[in-house]
């Protein structure tokens, strides 16, 4: 087996100034041994990962990397530039740069390997060699684990960054970043981890005590989307703070390599639970009725003493957090955000945002099922079906109308569950599943006053937040089993029911008729210049949070039993702009494929599916390759669709379905051409400034205009046969 890193695969000196030349400047190195196959097609696989987070850490380092098929072999390059680059991080630039690519199906001893090398990262004494080392064979032999930083001649002056005070760095440490690791590659598992005073290798008794006299004891979970780096930085951290804090801390990491799960008699001895990652917790209901901080996994790494505080204060506190049921992530209209249940990793925008949509990812699916079913009467018994009597009394099986009927009132019933689930999952989101009672009730009081989708919106927000707050209240531990079952609900519902009715229930009734009245009053150039700016909106951020507040705005006009002509033209006009960033970018790599990447090409095959069934992500490959070219192609496609759809007077009842539901849209022929028209829009103009770029000088269009890391610069873009 070959080394991971070698003299030829470090830079001491990179020339590199923006974070996309310093990948592609250090996969070049791996290419040239061979062991990454396709540079575009890896650095575009880069660029998807550095666009799900920022790869920077504090302490002046940055970790670009991913799993990739064009990777041959687990390699790690290391580069360092003394003015920095930036990376994302909140401190600055990093002058430390690691590239670490790993193999689509790599095995597990080398990924526990590579998790070594994370975890290695946040002892200053090992960056503080690397900053100091003058020679490429003794970088690698460092990075190897064949020499230690004691080894290395540190000046005072080396210009090491501080990392912030509770970051978890530490002075010492293992020896070396892979020769720590190889005793426990063999597993073919990550480890349990735990903070010990005494080795670092097992929990410590410490001076922090937990009530009753024992040592206050905390479990942890990391995890992030590639699950190699990150994952492990924060189970280091996070370590090496409650071994500072006198605390036992135990870090189950959820890595690529797998995971070993906590021994189920550690949780329940555990005082606090934290929860430090950037996708889905797995088994999380294990952690159910603990004290809970939920936090990013850069958090784990940054902050991590900050994080052992506020557990501690939760469980002096007696507030507690309910499990969420395996795999309950909430997945948005077309992707899955990561749910949050409190902490301070993030701003009150960003919960805010993920706790509506966690309210409307469960909704859609009512929307879709009653909007198609209701469409589907319409379509089989005419426009009078829904004046029709009931079918459990006037159902004949031979006559259409019967069917179209039958139809529309069970899309009828799906659609009187939308403000209910909105707003209990909108309670969800922020305080799990004690959340979701009066949640439902104050979205079913919502329905009854006829508040709508507004009326949803706060009764979801209002029984969130009550709940949050009847678990801050200290209580006994004799009836903490009975608080989630009995007692929070019976409090919430009460309260959220009485400022329902009471006293906002009137007011926000009164808003979201105003709201529908005004949507029906558009005509003319106010409609045309709304279906533009939300054209806009569906392809700025391709799925985004941008893209969401369209979607969902769209979904909020058809949500009620009879929406007017206004909310049905506004849902046509958004899923028409949401089809043509995918749509344009598959037709722009088949009549221009010399301009793409070959993996470029392979996913504009897949996009013609995904942009004909309405799934604007199949666009995100090439804008995060190509941003300052793709979006604002997109977004130009996207308002001319949008304008022309409002024009043509094209209505939709379905949320979602793309050309699969065309013979339920209104005016559907119109509908097409403006689809087509904006796809062509965006083809155009995409192919227009890709050529502009093939004809720059070589090797300067793509930096110098902001190109991503995965777009070929000058004469080292391949050219199609």
């Amino acid at each position: 087996m070959s080394e991971m890193i070698t003299a030829d695969l470090v830079d001491l000196d990179l020339s590199a100034d923006t974070k996309e030349a310093a990948a592609r400047a250090l996969a070049e190195r791996m290419a040239a041994l061979g062991r990454v196959t396709d540079l575009d097609g890896f650095l575009a696989d880069v660029a998807a990962r550095e666009a799900q987070m920022p790869t920077g850490l504090d302490g002046g380092i940055g970790i670009p990397h991913c799993r990739s098929e064009h990777v041959t072999e687990p390699t790690l390059a290391f580069g360092r530039k003394a003015a920095g680059i930036d990376f994302g991080a909140p401190d600055g630039p990093a002058d430390l740069i690691f590239l670490i690519a790993a193999p689509a199906g790599a095995d597990d001893a080398h990924l526990t390997i590579l998790s070594a090398l994370a975890r290695q990262l946040t002892n200053t004494a090992f960056t503080a060699a690397l900053r100091a080392v003058d020679d490429t064979e003794t970088a690698a032999a460092l990075v190897r684990g064949d020499r230690t930083p004691a080894s290395v001649d540190v000046p005072a002056d080396a210009g090491n960054a501080e990392r912030p005070e509770g970051s978890g760095a530490t002075e010492a440490g293992a020896p070396g970043a892979v020769a720590s690791a190889e005793d426990t590659a063999v597993s073919g598992t990550a480890p349990v981890r735990g903070a010990s005073a005494e080795d670092g290798s097992g929990p410590v008794s410490g001076a922090t005590a937990a009530p009753d006299g024992r040592p206050f004891r905390v479990v942890a979970v990391t995890s992030c989307p590639t699950g190699i780096a990150h994952t492990y930085m924060a189970a280091e951290s996070l370590e090496n703070a409650g071994r500072e804090a006198g605390i036992e801390l135990v870090v189950e990491t959820q890595g690529s390599a797998g995971f070993t799960r906590l021994d189920p008699a550690v949780i329940a001895a555990a005082d606090g639970v934290i929860l430090a990652h950037d996708v889905p917790v797995r088994e999380k209901e294990r952690f159910a009725g603990k004290p809970t901080v939920d936090v990013g996994v850069k958090a784990g790494i940054n902050r991590p003493a900050e994080l052992v505080a506020e557990v501690r204060e939760k469980a002096a506190r007696g507030e507690v957090t309910a499990g969420s049921a395996p795999g309950s992530a909430a997945g948005s209209a077309s992707g899955t955000p990561v749910e949050r249940t409190g902490g301070t990793g993030e701003g009150y925008g960003t919960r805010l945002r993920t706790w509506l949509m966690s309210g409307v990812s469960y909704m859609v699916p009512f929307v879709a099922a009653g909007g198609l079913l209701i469409a589907l009467g319409f379509a089989i018994g005419g426009w009078q079906v829904n004046k029709a009597p009931s079918v459990m009394d006037h159902f004949v099986g031979t006559q259409a109308d019967s069917w179209g009927a039958l139809l529309f009132q069970i899309g009828g019933v799906a659609f009187n569950f939308l403000i209910p689930v909105l707003a209990g999952y909108i309670a969800y989101g922020m305080a799990d599943r004690p959340g979701l009672v009066p949640g439902f009730v104050g979205g079913s009081i919502a329905l009854t006053i006829n508040a709508g989708f507004l009326g949803g919106l706060a009764a979801g927000l209002i029984a969130g937040g009550v709940v949050m707050a009847i678990q801050k209240v200290r209580i006994p531990a004799a009836v903490r089993g009975i608080m989630p079952v009995v007692v929070i609900p019976l409090i919430s519902s009460a309260v959220v029911g009485f400022l329902m009715f009471v006293v906002i229930g009137k007011p926000i009734a009164s808003a979201q008729k105003g709201m529908t009245d005004w949507l029906n009053g558009l005509s003319g150039a106010n409609a045309v210049l709304l279906g533009a700016l939300l054209g806009l909106m569906m392809c700025f951020d391709l799925g985004g949070p941008v893209n969401k507040v369209a979607y969902t705005f769209a979904t909020a006009g058809i949500a009620v039993a009879n929406p007017g002509d206004s909310a049905m033209k506004i849902m046509a006009a958004v899923m028409a702009a949401g089809m043509v960033p995918p749509l344009a970018m598959a037709l722009a790599t088949t009549v221009r494929a010399r301009l793409f990447t070959p993996t470029e090409r392979e996913n504009g095959k897949a996009a013609w599916v995904l942009g004909a069934s309405f799934i604007t992500e199949g666009a995100i490959p090439f804008a995060a390759a190509d941003p300052l070219r793709v979006i604002p192609s997109a977004m130009a496609g996207g308002a001319v669709t949008g304008a022309l759809s409002m024009t043509f007077g094209a209505t939709l009842r379905a949320p979602h379905g793309g050309i699969f539901v065309v013979p339920l849209i209104g005016n559907p022929f119109l509908y097409l051409i403006a689809v087509a028209a904006g796809v062509g829009v965006t083809t155009a103009l995409v192919v227009v400034l890709k050529g502009l770029r093939k004809r720059s000088p070589s090797g300067a269009g793509a930096e110098s205009t902001g190109a991503g890391a995965a777009s070929p610069a000058g004469s080292k873009e391949p050219v199609a046969a």
